[in-house]
Formats: C-alpha cells, sequence, structure tokens
C-alpha cells in the first residue's frame, strides 16, 4: 500500500515516541523545505549550531500567534498537528543555513507540512564544553556579585557582540521586563569575570555598582 506524504511524516515518530524533556531548550526553527527529496531548511538560533548537529532527536512545538515571546518560525495555519519528534537522519551547513533530512519524510510536500516548527533539544545532549565555555541557557538566571561581596543583579539574558558576549543583568529591586537604561552590562571575558559556579548558580565579575 502506497502511504500519503503525511502518513511518510507521521512514521517520523513511531513507536519510539518520547515524553517532552524536562529540560528542552529551544534551539532554533525549521524554515522550509529544501529540494524535493524531503529535506528541511533549519534556522538556529545561535551562531554556534552544535546543539543541533548533537543530537539526531528534535521535539516540535508550532509557533502560536498569541505566544508571548513569539519566537522566530513563521506562523502556519495547520490542518493536523505537528509530530512531536523527528528522527533526523543527515544534517549538513548549506550556506549560512542548515539543511537535514528527516525519517518518514520522503518528499517536499511532507517537509513543507513542517515549516515553522520551532525545534527543542534536551539540554543534556548537548555537547560538553571546555571549563572556560559556558552555553548561554546555563548563564541565564545566574546571581552575579563583584570582588567587594556586592550584589549586581541576575542575568536575564546576553548580547553577541561578534568577538564576545555581555551579560544583560537585572539589578536587585527592579522587575522585568525593564527598560535598557536599567540593565547592567558586563562584558563576558576573562579581564572581568572572575568565576562562574554552575552548581552554586553565581557568577563573581571585577564590576563596580557605579560603573
Amino acid at each position: 500500500m502506497t502511504r500519503t506524504p503525511t502518513e511518510l511524516q507521521s512514521s517520523a515518530i513511531g513507536s519510539e515516541e518520547q515524553a517532552w524533556p524536562e529540560d528542552a531548550i529551544e534551539v532554533g526553527c525549521i524554515l522550509d523545505a529544501w529540494g524535493v527529496k524531503g529535506w528541511i531548511k533549519v534556522q538556529a538560533y545561535s551562531s554556534d549550531a552544535q546543539a543541533l548537529f548533537s543530537s539526531r532527536r528534535w521535539f516540535l512545538r508550532a509557533v502560536e500567534a498569541n505566544d508571548a515571546n513569539k519566537p522566530k518560525g513563521p506562523v502556519v495555519v495547520r490542518s493536523k498537528p505537528l509530530p512531536r519528534l523527528l528522527k533526523i537522519l543527515a544534517i549538513r551547513e548549506h550556506g549560512e543555513g542548515i539543511v537535514a533530512s528527516v525519517q518518514g519524510v520522503a518528499d517536499r510536500t511532507a517537509a513543507e507540512a513542517l515549516r515553522g516548527a520551532r525545534i527543542f533539544i534536551s539540554r543534556a545532549a548537548f555537547p560538553s564544553t571546555n571549563p572556560d565555555e559556558f552555553y548561554w541557557v546555563d548563564l541565564i538566571g545566574l546571581s552575579v556579585s563583584n570582588r567587594q561581596g556586592e550584589v549586581l543583579g541576575e542575568v536575564i539574558g546576553l548580547i553577541d557582540a561578534g568577538p564576545h558576549s555581555v551579560l544583560r543583568i537585572m539589578p536587585p529591586g527592579t522587575t522585568a521586563p525593564i527598560k535598557p537604561d536599567q540593565e547592567r552590562l558586563v562584558p563576558f571575558v576573562a579581564s572581568f569575570v572572575d568565576d562562574v559556579d554552575l552548581e552554586q548558580r553565581s557568577i563573581t565579575v571585577d564590576w563596580g555598582l557605579d560603573f
């Protein structure tokens, strides 16, 4: 019996469907189909897309029009729900983007049905880092203090400044969302960052309260 593209897409889940990971991190979205053989074009949210390459299991969610923090993917009206899990057969860089082949997605029609999906990967599947390297997601929420023991605030995000990243810190006593002039910005470089302790969820910096 010949299966339709939709049935082929559903078989990408199969009997190995997994529960949503408690440590799921959003790492990108599916932009569109690529070619005619079921490949998909993917946008990574980080300039370093190793998390996408490290896992062969991508969890999907649709972009909703009423999402409080709407991600970068397009909002797509669907006749059927997205599969929860994609099994990645192959992935490679293509130009400035990424393309991937998915189990059970054999033609362009099936690939187009995935357009706009948000991609999540278990944090446990991320590649290990060197002692002086950190994933942005691990830094958000950490408390930042200086050498004098003064609390600068909590990391609420980072800015990619090219050669290095910059910590966005929400000072004590303020609540989100905060205005740009309320943030403290500290370059995430060795000359200013003394220590990052993920277990204690703290960062020590050489930075004054009046900077």
